[in-house]
């Protein structure tokens, strides 16, 4: 931009050039166009936010393999969480999701129930962290959470193209377009489902108040389909 500041008016009232001048208006364009290229790059560069996601989820599963829980995690609404959704994964596999009722402490290991097996372990999940990019809580109907699932899918992460979602009595079903987020056969995924269902099943509890779980997630042609459980 400097360069041609001064390269533009000298070729022209100087040098009386036409088209040296507009070499020199040619450069204030290309050095405003990398000022403002600049600017858009983003603070944290994709490589690593890939590195804190992928550090914290090897964390995690480390932790749950050595505790051998096996069991699906069950995503919490903020109502239940003391103001910050969250994931808790029971320690039992018969565990009754219909006591939970109160809100839980802000512990690693949080007590569901009255019984004596009625313990799990809160985490905390990708979900919790992007669900604070809604100006405002969705509602519980389904277009009210297809919007919400959108607008952070595609509108503010754009990890995928296009989403749909549908309910029918207590199920949830989420079709994700060309998600460049797949599903890989590990422990942390298992139990909590990959960042795209773990996304989609906070905003669903949140928007309906109460816990979600992920029962069934597949990915094939350049589509994901993720099935959420709502529990009451």
């Amino acid at each position: 931009m400097l360069a041609g500041a001064i390269f533009g008016p000298v070729s022209y009232f100087i040098l009386d050039s036409v088209p040296l001048t507009s070499i020199g208006i040619s450069l204030i364009i290309l050095g405003f166009v990398c000022v403002m290229l600049a600017n858009t790059r983003p603070y944290i560069s994709p490589e690593a936010c890939q590195m804190m996601l992928q550090t914290g989820m090897e964390n995690t599963a480390a932790l749950l393999e050595e505790l051998g829980l096996r069991n699906k995690a069950i995503y919490l609404p903020s109502s239940l969480r003391e103001g910050h959704p969250q994931a808790i994964i029971p320690l039992t596999s018969d565990s009754d999701m219909s006591n939970i009722t109160n809100k839980m402490p802000g512990r690693l290991i949080v007590r569901y129930g009255a019984g004596s097996d009625d313990l799990a372990i809160a985490v905390t999940t990708p979900g919790s962290i992007n669900i604070d990019m809604l100006e405002n809580k969705p509602g519980p109907t389904a277009e009210e959470i297809e919007s919400a699932v959108t607008y952070i899918l595609v509108g503010v992460l754009d990890i995928a193209s296009a989403v749909s979602v549908s309910m029918m009595d207590s199920h949830i079903n989420v079709v994700i377009n060309n998600p460049r987020l797949g599903y890989e056969n590990v422990w942390y995924y298992r139990a909590l489902g990959s960042p795209l269902a773990s996304i989609a099943a906070t905003i669903s509890c949140e928007a309906l108040g109460k816990p979600v779980r992920v029962s069934k997630e597949s990915y094939e042609n350049s589509r994901g389909r993720v099935e959420l459980e709502v529990l009451s």
